[in-house]
């Protein structure tokens, strides 16, 4: 047994713990293997171990790897980074999933994209989730949401960002994804993603007729309290293959 398949089954024990303390079921949980500045031999070696979700933020290398291992359709590749708006076409062209939508004219964008190529004329919609800016640091990216509770500005912004987004064609709103600060202790983090998950109750009793239930939350770090705090999505990277190449 190698190195990365001792991990990830470390990782998985420790992820089947968490769901159990939150009485959920394992199943419910996606983890998102991040291979971002990886060889593309380490994606095949995660993909041998049973990772199928992989995790890149840079859409150039999104797109390197996703051509080298094209004959491999089980792979499922998850945008989690930054997207600037002038590769948002990349994104739309090789992502199946893309996790940090923080704007609306990325969002339009790529949904031109989508228009262009075809996928949302054949009804193929990218799952994208809203990136929300929980804890109000001005470093964080995402849709400003710190005081959505008391602020009903900030509420109607963020009814107004989910408004636009579900009818743009080619894309399928899912949930949110957020990231807590890095070193906060463990009561801040579990108050970020807590107030997260109470963000999406919310806007899934404000918008019925969506399905906004899936959460992106949780890193290395942090993924066993996310887990706890009711996240579907997990993105690991230095738990599962160490430190990364520089």
């Amino acid at each position: 047994m190698n190195d990365i398949q001792k991990r990830y089954e470390a990782v998985q024990e420790r992820m089947r713990a968490a769901a159990e303390r939150a009485k959920r079921p394992y199943s419910s949980i996606t983890l998102i293997a991040v291979t971002k500045r990886w060889p593309v031999e380490l994606v095949q070696v995660a993909r041998d171990a049973g990772m199928f979700h992989i995790g890149e933020n840079r859409a150039e290398e999104l797109a390197e790897k996703r051509a080298a291992l094209a004959a491999d359709t089980t792979i499922v590749w998850h945008f989690i980074g930054a997207l600037q708006s002038r590769k948002a076409a990349i994104v739309a062209d090789h992502a199946d999933t893309f996790h940090a939508l923080d704007r609306m004219k990325i969002a339009r964008r790529l949904s031109k994209r989508l228009e262009e190529n075809g996928r949302a004329a054949n009804n193929r919609r990218l799952p994208i989730f809203l990136e929300v800016n929980i804890s109000g640091e001005a470093s964080k990216a995402g849709f400003a949401a710190d005081r959505w509770r008391d602020d009903a500005t900030q509420r109607e912004a963020l009814r107004k960002v989910v408004e636009e987004t579900a009818v743009l064609p080619g894309l399928h709103l899912q949930g949110l994804m957020t990231m807590a600060p890095f070193g906060a202790p463990e009561t801040e983090i579990r108050d970020i993603f807590r107030r997260t998950r109470q963000l999406s109750d919310w806007l899934q009793a404000e918008f019925p007729a969506l399905t906004l239930d899936q959460l992106s939350m949780g890193m290395t770090d942090d993924f066993e309290i996310a887990i706890e705090e009711g996240a579907t999505h997990i993105r690991v990277g230095r738990a599962l293959f160490g430190e990364r190449l520089t």
